[in-house]
């Protein structure tokens, strides 16, 4: 039911990364004390893209973020209200008295940079105060730092463009990934013998530095090791239009149309046009054996 009791956390969780688990980690312990479920509470659309007319490219899309919120917020109660013009023009009070009345928050949990309503004006101390005032209980959580950096989407979104997976996932507490349903390729890796799962890269996602990367694929029956190219295929003289295309080690079977998760462990090398397909083959093995190497190096994934 949409207004059962709950304690609900405020914001848009980009990445799901260590700030954000720490306002879901304080969601869930408040729900247990409330003898009430934890849920989180956010959005369709990135606020930015309306309120400065342009969104900077997110770290995963709508159906990303809610796996993440599950799988690593540890919440399966996962609200996205549509966000538009109208939306941001609401006044705070109205949009926190609808979390109240309509979805049934009797606590909430959010960030001190949070913000919401028409110019931002419903600053999460002012929102606290509301609900003193009107019985409903509130934890506004701190920034999380790593090393002295302040965890933020922002950080975390120009480590993954520069292609460094490595650190991104120091803050992010997981794996940078991406999940997707497998789409037919032009095959041309099954020709050259190191087949490969081909995703797009979601409209308004990042796009990682250009390059080949250790991975991991998750698939119905596990995890799998994996190279990943992702790029433009300059060797076949692609049409501009990026992919993501993925070589899983040790495994044979056909996944068209399944769900897929790749996690990104590390960069290996940038993308290359190579002169004939030969050459890149021979390179392609290459990186199939520096993969191998770094991902035991990395140890089981989770």
């Amino acid at each position: 039911m949409e207004n059962m009791p709950r304690v609900a956390a405020l914001g848009y969780f980009d990445g799901v990364h260590l700030g954000h688990q720490a306002l879901m980690e304080m969601t869930r312990r408040r729900a247990a004390q409330l003898s009430v479920s934890p849920a989180v509470i956010t959005f369709d659309d990135h606020p930015d893209r309306f309120v400065r007319g342009q969104a900077a490219p997110l770290l995963s899309d709508n159906d990303g973020r809610r796996e993440l919120i599950r799988r690593v917020g540890g919440i399966d109660d996962v609200i996205m209200l549509h966000f538009d013009e109208g939306f941001m023009r609401t006044p705070w009070e109205d949009f926190i008295r609808s979390v109240v009345r309509d979805l049934g928050a009797v606590h909430l949990v959010m960030g001190r940079d949070f913000c919401c309503g028409w110019r931002g004006e419903g600053k999460a101390e002012r929102i606290a105060a509301w609900g003193r005032e009107h019985g409903v209980g509130c934890d506004i959580v701190d920034q999380v730092k790593l090393d002295g950096v302040v965890v933020s989407s922002t950080h975390i979104r120009s480590l993954v463009a520069a292609g460094d997976m490595w650190e991104a996932s120091q803050f992010l507490g997981h794996p940078y990934c991406v999940c997707h349903t497998v789409e037919h390729g032009y095959a041309r890796g099954r020709k050259m013998g190191i087949p490969t799962i081909n995703f797009p890269v979601s409209e308004g996602v990042i796009t990682p530095r250009y390059g080949v990367y250790a991975t991991r694929a998750w698939i119905a029956s596990g995890c799998v090791d994996a190279v990943t190219n992702v790029g433009v295929r300059p060797t076949f003289g692609g049409d501009g239009a990026v992919t993501m295309e993925t070589n899983l080690l040790d495994f044979d079977g056909q996944l068209y149309g399944q769900s897929v998760r790749i996690d990104f462990v590390d960069f290996l090398r940038p993308e290359t046009r190579f002169s004939d397909q030969r050459s890149l083959a021979e390179q392609i093995r290459c990186d199939i054996a520096a993969a191998r190497r770094r991902l035991a190096e990395e140890g089981s994934g989770t």
